[in-house]
This record gives C-alpha cells, structure tokens and sequence, in this order.
C-alpha cells in the first residue's frame, strides 16, 4: 500500500463550483480538473490584484514624497490604516459593504460606461464571437438583472479590492525608500534640462529607484500571492477552496494538500525567478 494514491484525481469530482472563470466544468468532470479550475480562479484574481497594487502603491509614494499640502498626510495616514489592520478583517470588511450596501441586481448602479454594479457583481464589455469577427457585448439593466457582457462576483471583487489596498500599503512604503534613495542632483539636472515634472518622474526618478526596489517588491507580490489563500473566507473558490472541498468529498487529505503546497510553491518559484530575471536585465541596462 503506497502512501500517496493519485487515482483519485481521476475521478469524478462529485461537486459543482460556483465561478469557473472562462472554463467550463461540471461534476462529471475528474478531479483534476477542478484544481485546474481553483488554480485558475487564483490567478485570475491574484494577477490583476498586482497590477493593481502596484500602480495604487506607486501613486501613494509619490503622494508621500510630495510636497502638496495635505496630500502628504493623508497618504501616510491611509497607509498606516491598512498596513494595521489584519487583511483577513479587511477581506471580510470588503465583503459585508458590497452586500450590504450595493443596490440589488434589478436596480444596479451604472458607474461609467458599460460598467454596472450590484449586489450581483461588477459588470463589464467583454468581446465575444459572432459569425464574422468579434465584437463588444454590452451589459443593460433589464427587469431582473443586468445582462450582456461579462460579470465577476462580489467574492472576487472583496478578494481582489482586499489583497490590492493591503499590499499597496506595503508596497507604498517600497516604493518610497527607492525614490528617497536617488541622489537629489539628478532631479535638480533634469529640471535645470526644462524637463517637466511627470518627465521628470518617468525618465530619472522611477528607472533610479527600480535599483533598489525591485527585490522588497518580489517579497511583496510573494505575499500576494500566498494571501490570495484567504478568499475561502468569503467563498471564493479558489485552489484551497477547491482543494478543500475535493479533500471532503474523496477523504484524501494528504495528496490535497500536497497538491496545494506544490502550485503555491511554483507560482513563488515562478514570481521569484521573472522578478530576478527583471531586476539583471534592469541592472545590465542600467551599467550600459
């Protein structure tokens, strides 16, 4: 008798998920690939929560680094706010305000655009097949819901609104070290040059600041990542939602959580190895 046993993940799976993102499964299906389904439920959260925070981060360290009256301290205020306060309880904050205070589905709130949210989720234009070429679906406001387009849950939107203020946070105070840490001549060149300020920003303060933010930033996405792990606290099915639910319904508890330590090990790999990969290219770049 072998201590792992992997035929399980052959199986049907004997359970339906909630959101599948753009696969289709059912629990017909074997077991693998509803990993495959938390797997890609994780990224697709996990990925655009880094753009994200990335770009919220960056703005808060410019506000933080500015001199503009009051944006200063309302920056470093928020920063100390969310970097306080535990992310699960955030997550869980995020959750609550958009069911609790969102419109329903038959009355939802037009944002801007083709964007419409509810209690039902964030609809969105997605482009989609017709008999000739693709084309942008529009949601509408019908009777009973808003149809048309694409859709992500309340869950998804909590998860991902959670992880991208929670690491921008940290994220935040990255980028600031880096930009407090490039030499003041250099700027005070460039404005002697007549550049402008966002000029300024993008050709000299940012390519200088990457020298040294580049590995605390890595740390950072790592822990995105692996905090994404907390949306089964809202539902979300995710791979540990998902492996936890297999793990139930087949009593085959190690080979789960082998396999969830497995994928969260090589997306770390993964991150670890493109952000390295970046910073030598940069740094290359950079003595040329």
């Amino acid at each position: 008798m072998t201590l792992l046993d992997w035929g399980f993940l052959q199986q049907p799976a004997g359970f339906d998920i909630g959101e599948t993102g753009l696969m289709v499964f059912d629990a017909m299906q074997p077991m693998w690939r509803a990993f495959m389904v938390g797997l890609g439920n994780t990224l697709r959260v996990a990925l655009p929560s880094l753009i994200v925070a990335t770009l919220l981060g960056l703005a808060l360290a410019l506000l933080r680094t500015s001199g503009l009256p009051g944006w200063r301290q309302a920056a470093q205020g928020l920063i100390g706010l969310i970097r306080h306060v535990p992310l699960l309880l955030q997550l869980l904050i995020w959750y609550f305000l958009l069911i609790e205070w969102l419109p329903d589905s038959t009355q939802a709130l037009h944002l801007w655009g083709g964007l419409w949210l509810s209690k039902g989720g964030l609809a969105f234009p997605w482009p989609e097949p017709n008999a000739t070429a693709w084309e942008l679906s529009w949601p509408m406001q019908d009777t009973f819901n808003v149809s048309g387009g694409a859709s992500v849950t309340p869950e998804y939107l909590a998860v991902a609104l959670a992880l991208s203020a929670y690491t921008a946070a940290f994220l935040a105070e990255v980028f600031r070290s880096g930009i407090e840490a490039v030499p003041r001549g250099l700027m005070e060149a460039a404005d002697t040059l007549g550049a402008t300020r966002w000029q300024r920003i993008r050709l000299v303060l940012l390519p200088q600041a990457l020298r040294t933010v580049v590995p605390p930033t890595t740390n950072q996405y790592l822990n995105l990542i692996k905090n994404s792990s907390l949306a089964v606290a809202v539902g979300y099915p995710d791979l540990v939602s998902v492996s936890t639910t297999a793990l139930n319904q087949s009593g085959r508890a190690l080979e789960c959580i082998s396999v969830m330590m497995a994928v969260y090990l090589a997306l770390s790999l993964l991150t670890a190895t493109a952000m390295n990969t970046f910073n030598k290219r940069h740094a290359l770049k950079g003595e040329a």
